[in-house]
């Protein structure tokens, strides 16, 4: 399934995407794609209903909201594709880095401003995992078991605030908007080899990024149980995987990113997100 929220801000309506791309009303079904709506056990249920029985989504031109409402914790995994510690010549790490990411979810294509004074605005397109089931001391062998699904992430960054500020990447991560997700939530059925995806991203049509999970230092079901020993993994928390080489930051020279500017990106199967960036108005 492709589950989807659509509608103003705060006023998300959960709808299904059909086999043409279309999308189809759950409002008959459920109030809201959130937490309590990604156990196994709910699913299941979306998973039987007829999708072309659902009416289609009247409006056109809908905004699309983050695929799950009142996600909980964001938490990151840093330099986890090994063409981008080579990048920005770091020594893979050992084990997983953890930071995490103070900001709310926006949606795919919801616009971005850039904080106030922004010098070093920049990008990461990231595989994000959705948790459906929680727990503690996960093990690998079950990890995909609490998985409700996957989405696209642009972890986007003020790099003077992580580098140049006291070197505290959560500083960096954590303004508001720089956690676009979406634009669907797609279930692992649908994922048939998580550790095999394309995954890219340009500015202003120029591609930046072109990798593919298969160059993951840890790989999902290994993130998940490493995680899990330092958080209480919740249903709704949403864990992102680490981005690919090609961000701002490791060009030469280093390009930022700036009012006007286009980002786009996406992962196979899981979808595009598209946003345009503004300046900080006060």
């Amino acid at each position: 399934m492709k589950l989807v929220r659509y509608g103003l801000k705060g006023r998300e309506r959960p709808a299904i995407l059909d086999g043409d791309g279309l999308l189809r009303e759950l409002s008959g079904y459920i109030e809201d794609i959130v937490p309590d709506i990604l156990s196994v056990a709910q699913l299941s249920l979306l998973a039987a209903i007829d999708v072309n029985s659902l009416p289609l989504v009247a409006e056109k031109n809908v905004r699309l909201g983050p695929p799950v409402g009142n996600i909980g914790k964001i938490i990151c995994i840093g330099l986890n594709y090994t063409d981008h510690a080579a990048e920005v010549k770091l020594p893979l790490p050992v084990e997983p880095t953890i930071f995490m990411k103070g900001c709310h979810p926006t949606g795919a294509f919801d616009s971005v401003n850039l904080p106030r004074n922004s010098e070093k605005g920049d990008w990461e397109v990231e595989l994000g995992i959705v948790i459906g089931q929680g727990g503690l001391y996960i093990s690998e062998a079950n990890a995909l078991n609490h998985v409700a699904g996957y989405c696209v992430v642009n972890d986007l960054s003020e790099r003077s605030y992580q580098m140049d500020r006291g070197g505290q990447w959560t500083k960096g991560k954590s303004f508001p908007g720089f956690a676009p997700v979406g634009p669907w939530l797609v279930t692992p059925d649908e994922v048939p080899d998580v550790s095999s995806l394309s995954i890219w991203l340009e500015v202003n049509g120029k591609r930046y990024q072109n990798g593919n999970t298969s160059n993951l230092v840890f790989n999902v079901p290994q993130i998940v149980s490493y995680v899990s020993n330092f958080y209480q993994l919740e249903a709704g928390d949403l864990i992102i995987t680490g981005t690919p080489a090609g961000v701002g930051l490791g060009q030469k020279p280093p390009v930022f990113l700036k009012p006007g500017d286009i980002v786009t990106a996406g992962i196979d199967g899981l979808g595009i997100q598209r946003q345009e960036i503004h300046a900080w108005k006060d």
